[in-house]
């Protein structure tokens, strides 16, 4: 078969349209091309983005079961009267509800004014202050048990944080007197509080 030039003329709209057709055919595949760039990027992105979010959502839960968790033992300080100020009064009436009660002989004490307190090593206490209220007692005892039992009681029935340093004992009256030992103790009432608190 062959071509003319009578024939050119005859298939010029047909060759137009063909060149046409495989220009608009190249366009869209470029842009189909970069379409699909675009496309995956952004499928990419949305991947990251969800990635981000799922790590977010699981450092909120577990802060949130953290705080759960720091709230009760916050309360339960807050209840012991721990966190706040210093609960001198408190501690007083406390100790003389204990001597009513009898559970040794008799005792003298003297509670220093609260001082700040850095323990060693030192201890992050946070945005908290800790606080020490230092306390000494002169305990009359018939049996060392006494000591142990006002001690026990003193943890039980009074409110606030109290550390023991150390006791020591002494026997005051060798044929078995009214006080046959005499205790010797040392400690601290410990408080916190907020710093940023009025």
């Amino acid at each position: 078969m062959s071509f003319s030039k009578a024939d050119l003329a005859d298939m010029k709209w047909s060759l137009g349209t063909l060149l046409l057709s495989i220009a608009l055919s190249g366009a869209i595949i470029y842009l189909s091309g970069n379409y699909l760039e675009q496309s995956l990027k952004d499928r990419q992105a949305a991947q990251n983005q969800l990635s981000e979010s799922r790590t977010h959502l699981l450092a909120m839960q577990n802060d949130q079961e953290n705080m759960s968790s720091y709230a009760l033992e916050y309360n339960a300080l807050l209840a012991q009267k721990v966190i706040g100020n210093e609960q001198r009064l408190d501690w007083m009436e406390g100790l003389e509800a204990l001597r009513q009660q009898g559970a040794v002989l008799d005792f003298k004490y003297t509670i220093a004014p609260q001082q700040a307190y850095a323990p060693n090593p030192p201890v992050d206490a946070g945005n908290f202050q800790l606080s020490r209220s230092s306390m000494s007692l002169q305990i009359d005892l018939l049996h060392e048990e006494q000591l142990l039992r006002l001690l026990a009681e003193m943890r039980k029935q009074m409110n606030g944080w109290f550390m023991l340093d150390g006791c020591s004992l002494s026997r005051t009256d060798p044929l078995g007197g009214l006080a046959p030992l005499k205790a010797e103790c040392s400690g601290g009432w410990f408080t916190l509080k907020n710093r940023n608190a009025p």
